[in-house]
Parts: structure tokens; C-alpha cells; sequence
């Protein structure tokens, strides 16, 4: 029996979950996150050495999620029939190769090339990571093995950037992009020895990207998930300027620090209860993170309140990218590649347009506006989960 064969008959009625495998893929997603913000700690460094301003510097981030959005859906569209673990790993290829040109080079250009690049590689591997995750589990394990193998987006944001902070700080921000390319190179031994091959699909059971849009429920999926990331990624990514006035400019560390810990802690919630109670959590995700920007609107001059609201924050958003993955999953059906590469797009304009939204309320509202704006955009996402009770975010017994 081939190992296709195996995966294809024993993954129905597996009772355990194959950690190596789902591991695996946490690791591929830790780094995919952790080579996307690893330059926001080390712009100094990285302007320093190319001679441009840190403003310009801070297009190494931009250029990554750009190149996700441009490259997600026309690649994955095209690769449909490839395999899934040799695209996967041509993907981690190519962080080894992108992440190793950004050490080397002398040019700002050049750079920000590889960056882009390096963004397409990660569009490629959000766009398959959850239709691998759900065939190497059963059906009933399914949201409890997409939880593990996104695993690493909440880890690389609590441990893993500021740990690459700190590398850059000791050994130079040209050796931690090797240091990056050195453990891509290892996940790539990593998922070669542990991940089951899977065929892509037949020519005749790929789905058209535009087919997805026709899917019951999945667009409300989509735009739950892009309101809910622009609402993040609006606080978050101003959190310093927003704290600065209420007098906790220096506390900027710790806040993320509290709400790291507390995605994890959301991580491990909903990792043992997706499975079951996807509806209920997602509802109670959206309307604690929404309560949380009511406080940090209503009483940000609390530093007790500020604390409280960023655990509330991150318990709420912990496990929010498990419960949007296994929900989409769901509406796919055997579309989930081709709908996955519109999640991992409508994610990367999320974070975009968190960034530029923020940015304006900013320069020209202030900073209170910022929690505001992310209440309003919360609110709406909690009505669309509330009202997809049909097909978007249906209850236990007919997800």
C-alpha cells in the first residue's frame, strides 16, 4: 500500500492526532510570521546598514504582506494539481533562499525585492497549511488540528519576534536572517520526515477561485475574518502612540507581554473545544474583544483598566484564526484550497488595511479614536457570526 493509499484510508478513523505532522506545520507558520514582523524590532539596525531611513526600512514589512495578497490566489490557483508537501515545501525553499539574499545584500532595492518575494512564498503556505492540517486528521478532529498547526502565529508574535529582537541585538541583523534560513532548512528536513504525501487535486475536482464566492456561508466567513483582522491590526499596530497620552508610554512591552500570554492561554481553550463549540466560541470571541475596546474607550486612563482589557484582548484573539480557519473549512468543503488562498488574501488586506485605517484616524481624529473604530468594526463582525447561523457559523450538531 502506498503511502497516499494509507493516508487516504486510516486519516477517517484516526483517534490520535499526528503531533509530528501537525508540528510540523506550526513550525512552518511560526517562521513564516516570524521572518513577516522580525524587521519592525530591527529597523535601526537594518537602516543603519543599507543607508536609508528608518521609514523606508519599515517597507520591509509592508512589501511581505503585499507580496502574500499578489501572489496567494493566482499561485495556489495554479498549483492545485502540484502535491501538497512539495509545494509546501518549495515554500520554505524559498524563505532559505530570500531569507539568505537579505543578509548578503548591500542594496535597498534588492531588499525590499526579497521581501516581496519572501511574501509570495507565505501567501503559498497560509494557502495550503489548513487544507494539509485537515487531511492528516479526521473529521471530528478537525478544528483541534488546525489550532496546533496555526499554532505558531500567536507563539512567533509572544516569543519568537522579540526572541529574533534580541539575536539581531547580539550577533547583528545580517546573522539572524541566516539564523532564519538555517531553521527553514531544518522545518524542510522536519516536514520531509514526518508529513504523509498528498496529491494535489485532479484537474477535474479543482475548484475556480470564483466558484468560492458562490460557496453557502463562506463569504460571510471571509468578511468576518477581514473585519476582524482590520480591527485587530488597527490597535495593534499603533498600540505605543495610543498608550503614549494615558501615560503608559513606557508599558508598551508589557501590555503585549500580558496579551501574548493570554493568546496562548486562548490557544489551549479553544484547541480543546473547537471541535465541538466552534459557534459559541467564535460569538464569545467577537464579543470579548469588542467589550475590551468598550473599556479602552470608556476608561483608558486606568492602567488597571488598559492591563484587563489586553487580557481580554488576547484571550478573545488567541484562537480567533483557529475558529475563522475551521469555519472556513467547513463552507469549502473540497474547495478548501482555492477558498484558502481568498482567506489568506482577505487576511493580508485585513492587516493592510488596519495599518492604513489606523494611520489616518491618527493624524487626523487622535488616538482615542483608535479604540472606537475597532469596537465598530467588532460589532459588525459579531453580527455576521450571529446571523450565519445557517451556514457560515452553524451550530455544534451541523458544523
Amino acid at each position: 500500500m502506498t503511502a497516499t493509499q494509507s493516508l487516504s484510508t486510516a486519516a477517517p478513523t484516526r483517534q490520535r492526532l499526528p503531533l509530528g505532522s501537525l508540528l510540523a506545520l506550526t513550525a512552518s507558520g511560526f517562521l513564516t510570521i516570524m521572518l513577516e514582523t522580525m524587521p519592525a524590532g530591527i529597523l535601526p539596525e537594518m537602516s543603519q546598514g543599507l543607508g536609508v531611513t528608518e521609514s523606508a526600512a519599515g517597507q520591509f514589512v509592508s512589501v511581505y504582506a503585499i507580496g502574500s495578497i499578489v501572489g496567494a490566489i493566482p499561485i495556489i490557483s495554479t498549483t492545485m494539481g502540484w502535491p501538497r508537501r512539495h509545494l509546501l515545501v518549495s515554500a520554505l525553499a524559498g524563505y532559505v533562499v530570500t531569507s539568505l539574499v537579505v543578509a548578503v545584500s548591500s542594496s535597498f532595492a534588492l531588499t525590499l525585492g526579497a521581501r516581496f518575494i519572501a511574501g509570495m512564498f507565505a501567501g503559498v503556505l497560509w494557502g495550503i497549511i489548513a487544507g494539509v492540517a485537515g487531511r492528516v486528521v479526521s473529521e471530528g478532529q478537525r478544528g483541534r488540528g488546525l489550532t496546533i498547526a496555526l499554532a505558531g502565529t500567536p507563539i512567533a508574535l509572544a516569543v519568537g519576534t522579540p526572541a529574533g529582537t534580541l539575536m539581531a541585538s547580539v550577533v547583528g541583523w545580517r546573522l539572524t536572517f541566516v539564523a532564519m534560513a538555517v531553521l527553514a532548512a531544518a522545518t524542510i528536513a522536519w516536514v520531509l520526515s514526518v508529513l504523509p504525501v498528498m496529491p494535489g487535486q485532479e484537474k477535474g475536482e479543482r475548484t475556480p477561485i470564483r466558484r468560492v464566492f458562490t460557496l453557502p456561508g463562506l463569504v460571510p466567513v471571509l468578511v468576518t475574518a477581514v473585519l476582524y483582522v482590520t480591527a485587530h491590526n488597527l490597535l495593534y499596530t499603533y498600540i505605543a502612540p495610543f498608550l503614549a497620552p494615558v501615560g503608559l508610554a513606557g508599558a508598551v512591552s508589557a501590555v503585549l507581554l500580558v496579551f501574548g500570554v493570554a493568546s496562548l492561554v486562548s490557544l489551549a481553550v479553544t484547541g480543546a473545544l473547537i471541535d465541538r463549540h466552534l459557534r459559541v466560541l467564535m460569538i464569545g470571541s467577537a464579543a470579548l474583544f469588542a467589550a475590551a475596546m468598550l473599556v479602552l474607550g470608556l476608561l483608558a486612563q486606568s492602567p488597571i483598566a488598559v492591563f484587563a482589557s489586553a487580557i481580554a484582548w488576547g484571550l478573545a484573539f488567541g484562537g480567533a484564526a483557529s475558529l475563522l480557519q475551521t469555519a472556513m473549512m467547513n463552507a469549502a468543503g473540497p474547495a478548501v484550497d482555492a477558498a484558502q488562498s481568498v482567506m489568506v488574501t482577505g487576511w493580508n488586506i485585513g492587516i493592510a488595511t488596519g495599518g492604513v485605517l489606523g494611520g489616518a484616524l491618527l493624524g487626523s481624529l487622535g488616538t482615542a479614536s483608535l479604540g472606537w473604530a475597532t469596537f465598530t468594526l467588532l460589532v459588525a463582525a459579531l453580527v455576521l457570526v450571529v446571523v450565519g447561523r445557517r451556514n457560515a457559523f452553524p451550530p455544534a450538531q451541523r458544523a
